[in-house]
Formats: structure tokens, C-alpha cells, sequence
């Protein structure tokens, strides 16, 4: 893709075009003197929410109420100066639009910025906005954060309101969020997940062998010395398998529960007003149509699978950590001939998030071929404030924390 729409306003083409947003939040609270950008999933009262698509504000009414997370960043005192670009009805993973072009990544110029929060990462990324709202269904927090140098959270499935965010795949969608230091993603994190962040850092640290092994080689080699540090800072470590049948059997599994609950989702709108497409979103909207019960059902029982086997290693104490993608940024504008196989081998290590509702966080600080990459702690259920005091505890150890 080549057609950004860049201004001085907008340097990295990260906003919705034609769209001017500007809201002031409280005077006082815990946010006061930030600024934030949300993804163009989410209301804003008196805006349309576009979804990345044409076609789907049409005969829609505007919004008369913000959704919940931009609501809450308001009222801590966070000024609103955006609503940014998303991949089509978040349908991507990459951050390439047919309609709204793709925003520059400023960590990589020459690369994606990963998707579908391809316009709050990018915004961030290059200082637009110190934080930004996104979604994480299949991984749309935590590959943008991993190819745009951030710190980037998937919450635990359930604990952020999702009122106001526009849906795609019910038992998998998240509202998570970005930031470019350390310090500034602790003041949002407790803000959003209402809860003091926790002093004590978890005891026991698992090395998704099998995670590290599907990584590139370089990618292995960046994070090797983030993850001793990470080590040296938690205490016992060991290695262990995070998924023994495979990530590509639960990506699988994901790759058919997601674009499945994606199909009921927007198959009465598909209906209803025949809208436009990019050639890869319809392709995979008609394949989502047609896939078999009998699939879906096996999908399911690898969901149960993944679930049990995250609760059986995420005990009290202990966190996980994996490359949060297997590569960093693809190269900008490729064929779908070389899209194709790497979004499939992105899903495979971002899959557990939509299977398990485990949450997540993607910490920058590596990079391999000359663009960043991300290491990712995973805990157990309800653990979110404690991977926020992980990443804090790492920045400050690195000199990091701004």
C-alpha cells in the first residue's frame, strides 16, 4: 500500500481521513496532561465509528455516548485527539487498508505496522498521542506493539467493558491499549483495569521453549538477553512447553472459532447491504461461512485443551514469556501470495490469547533485522496489574521507565 494520507497534523497517516477529533477530559485525575487516540472500533459520541469500512456507518445512527474505554480515560483526565485507522472490520493483522491506506510505522519506515490497531500503534509510536486505545481478538494489541517498538496489554478476556466497541468475535474480543515507556503504561493500566498495581513480582518464570522455537532465529537471538534479565529479576526459571500438541493445532483451532463467531456476527449486514471489500477480507468472510460443524467442534475441544494446559502451568506466582511474534514487521505492500503464510505463522503465537483468555503483555526493547520486536509475559486469569508491575520492574532495571 502506498496511498497514506500524511499531514502535519498527522505525520504517520494514523487517523481516520476527513475525521477531526478533539475532546477534552477532566481537569483533574490520575491521566491529567496525557493525550490518547482510540481505534475507529470504538463510539464517540457525535462521530460515526467507520470500522475501517466504507460501507458500515451507512444507515447507521451516530453514536449518542462514548463507549466505556473512552469514557474512562476521560474522566481520569486524558485528552482525546483521534480516532485511528483499523484494519477492516478488524479483520487483519497486518495494518495494510485498501481504503484508509496503511499508517508508518516511525520504528521501521519501510515496514507494516501490524494490525488491526494499525493506527493508535503507529500514533503512539511516533508521539502523536501518549496512549491508545485498540482491540486484541487474534492478536491486534500485541503484534502492532511487538512491530512498532511498544508496550502493549491484552487484557484478561471479560475484565474491560466492552460496551461502546464495535464486536467481532464475542468469546475472544478484548480492549487493550499502547504505550511507548514503561511509566506511562502503569498510570493507563491502573486506570483501565481499576486497580492498584501490585508491589511484589510473581516468583516463578516458565520460557515457552516451544514458543522460542518457532521464532525466527534472530528473533531468539534479540530477546535471549531480555529474558535473562527478566530471569535475574523473577528468581527460579525454567523451561517448558507452553502448548505440547502445538501451536499450529491451537492456531488452528483459533483460525476457526474467530472467523466463524466473525461470519454470525456480519453476515446480516453482509446481507442486508452488500458492502465493499478488499479481496482478502471477503475471501475470508465466504470461507468463514462454510466452515463445517464437525471443524468447529474439534476447535472447540483444542479451545478446552489450551485452557487447561495455561491453568495447569499458570500457577499462583508464576508467568510465562514468548516471543509475542515469530518475526518482526514484513516488509510493506508484499502479494498476498507472502501475506498469507505469515499471517498464519503470526497466529500461531498469538493464538493462546483468544483460546484461553489469558491476558498479556507485549514489552519492547529488542530488535532483529533492524526493526523491533517484542517479548511477551502471559499470567494466569484475573493477573493483568501483575504483568504491568513486570514490565514496570524490567524498565526500571533496564533504565527504561521514562
Amino acid at each position: 500500500m502506498s496511498h497514506e494520507r500524511v499531514s502535519e497534523a498527522d505525520p504517520v497517516g494514523a487517523l481516520v481521513p476527513g475525521t477531526t477529533v478533539h475532546i477534552n477530559g477532566a481537569t483533574e485525575g490520575p491521566l491529567a496532561g496525557l493525550t490518547f487516540v482510540a481505534k475507529d472500533l470504538f463510539d464517540i459520541a457525535g462521530f460515526p465509528t467507520g470500522g475501517g469500512n466504507p460501507d458500515w456507518p451507512r444507515n447507521k445512527p451516530l453514536p449518542e455516548q462514548h463507549a466505556w474505554a473512552v469514557q474512562r480515560l476521560l474522566e481520569a483526565g486524558a485528552n482525546l485527539v483521534g480516532k485511528t485507522i483499523t484494519d477492516e472490520i478488524s479483520l487483519g493483522i497486518l495494518g495494510e487498508s485498501m481504503f484508509d491506506g496503511t499508517p508508518i510505522n516511525s520504528a521501521a519506515p519501510d515496514r507494516v505496522p501490524g494490525g488491526s490497531s494499525s493506527g493508535s500503534a503507529a500514533a503512539v509510536a511516533a508521539g502523536m498521542a501518549d496512549t491508545g486505545l485498540g482491540s486484541d481478538t487474534g492478536g491486534s494489541v500485541r503484534v502492532p506493539a511487538s512491530f512498532c517498538g511498544l508496550y502493549g496489554i491484552r487484557p484478561t478476556h471479560g475484565r474491560i467493558d466492552l460496551t461502546g466497541m464495535m464486536s467481532q468475535a464475542p468469546t475472544s474480543d478484548t480492549c487493550g491499549w499502547f504505550a511507548r515507556d514503561a511509566g506511562t503504561f502503569a498510570r493507563v493500566s491502573a486506570v483501565m483495569l481499576q486497580e492498584e498495581l501490585p508491589t511484589a513480582l510473581p516468583t516463578r518464570l516458565i520460557v515457552a521453549s516451544d514458543a522460542f522455537g518457532f521464532a525466527d532465529e534472530a528473533v531468539r537471538e534479540a530477546l535471549s538477553p531480555v529474558v535473562d534479565r527478566l530471569s535475574r529479576l523473577i528468581g527460579e526459571t525454567v523451561d517448558e512447553a507452553m502448548a505440547p500438541s502445538g501451536h499450529a493445532n491451537w492456531s488452528r483451532a483459533q483460525r476457526t472459532i474467530q472467523p466463524h463467531e466473525g461470519w454470525l456476527n456480519f453476515k446480516d449486514w453482509i446481507d442486508r447491504e452488500n458492502p465493499r471489500f478488499a479481496y482478502s477480507v471477503a475471501r475470508n468472510l465466504y470461507l468463514a461461512s462454510t466452515i463445517p460443524a464437525a471443524d468447529l467442534n474439534h476447535a472447540r475441544l483444542v479451545r478446552r485443551e489450551a485452557r487447561a494446559r495455561l491453568d495447569h502451568l499458570l500457577q499462583p506466582g508464576t508467568i510465562l514469556c514468548l516471543p509475542t511474534t515469530p518475526f518482526p514487521a514484513p516488509r510493506r505492500g508484499l502479494p498476498t501470495s507472502e501475506t498469507d503464510p505469515l499471517r498464519e505463522q503470526i497466529s500461531c503465537l498469538a493464538c493462546h490469547g483468544g483460546l484461553t483468555g489469558v491476558p498479556q503483555v507485549s514489552i519492547p526493547g529488542a530488535t532483529a533485522d533492524g526493526a523491533p520486536v517484542g517479548l511477551s509475559v502471559v499470567a494466569r486469569w484475573g493477573e493483568d496489574a501483575g504483568l504491568i508491575s513486570v514490565a514496570q520492574a524490567l524498565a526500571n532495571a533496564e533504565g527504561r521507565n521514562e
